[in-house]
């Protein structure tokens, strides 16, 4: 008995109603926690575009501490990273009607946060449509051939067609990449065999002038030795020596080219006589 009316007395209701009865304690605590709860911190890469009774703020707060009070502001959450974004494989045909399939990469950053969520519902599938139609309809209007020599230069052709549809809402493409294409397996084989069909020209072509440049060659050295006989003599002497070094039973008898003259005379002379003789 002695501890329950220790116990009661302990917690007495004249003790503590005056605490919790106390308005503006109470009202205190409640203005703390909201003021708490209001406070949203922004990363560095964050912006916050903050609506206030459904109207939206001149300037999108952020990086740091945004003050939110509920339910008067809403705040939207915008990043400024870059975001690579991947656009599906679209069929194609060509200037000279061929089917593929082309896929990209597009690299885009938000350089206005306000219009990015004022203007459209979603940015990143807003900018998706449009890569999917401009890729459709500037690789239609080339060639297979300059689809893949001049690929830079139609990136940069789709990213400023791009660039220009997301502008408005405060979206920069920053780059353009065509990621694959898709060849069928038919124009595959006709590729390889064109290829195979210009190495064979080319090999042709430069067997051809090593042909060329080898008979110039004899030409120049059969008139170089014409002009002095006594290297041909020289000639005959160092082949000599290469193959007196192979050690080999070949034997050479040179004969002189003077001596092939001398006969050559002769015997035009001996069929001019026998004409003669015999008319």
């Amino acid at each position: 008995m002695k501890a329950r009316t220790i116990a009661s007395s302990r917690y007495s209701p004249r003790e503590v109603l005056p605490v919790v009865a106390n308005p503006v304690l109470v009202f205190v605590v409640i203005l703390f926690l909201y003021i708490i709860s209001s406070i949203k911190i922004l990363k560095e890469y964050e912006r916050g575009v903050i609506f206030r009774l459904g109207r939206v703020r001149e300037r999108a707060k952020g990086p740091g501490i945004a003050l939110v009070f509920r339910p008067l502001d809403q705040m939207v959450r915008v990043s400024l990273r870059q975001e690579a974004m991947e656009v599906p494989p679209q069929d194609i045909i060509t200037r000279d009607n061929v089917t593929l399939k082309v896929n990209a990469v597009i690299t885009l950053r938000v350089i206005d946060p306000t219009k990015a969520v004022i203007e459209v519902a979603n940015y990143i599938y807003q900018t998706s449509q449009f890569s999917q139609t401009t890729l459709r309809s500037v690789l239609g209007e080339v060639d297979l051939d300059e689809l893949l020599a001049h690929r830079d230069r139609l990136n940069q052709r789709i990213q400023t067609i791009i660039d220009g549809h997301t502008a408005p809402f405060g979206v920069k493409v920053v780059s353009v990449e065509v990621k694959q294409v898709d060849l069928p397996e038919t124009m595959l084989r006709a590729m390889a065999k064109q290829a195979e069909a210009e190495r064979e020209r080319r090999s042709k072509i430069i067997h051809a002038e090593g042909e060329y440049n080898a008979a110039q060659k004899l030409v120049d050295a059969a008139a170089l030795l014409a002009t002095q006989p006594m290297a041909l003599q020289l000639r005959y002497l160092q082949t000599l020596t290469e193959i007196g070094v192979e050690k080999n039973t070949t034997i050479v008898f040179p004969l002189p080219l003077e001596l092939m003259n001398l006969l050559n005379k002769s015997l035009s002379t001996q069929s001019a006589t026998e004409t003669k003789t015999n008319p």
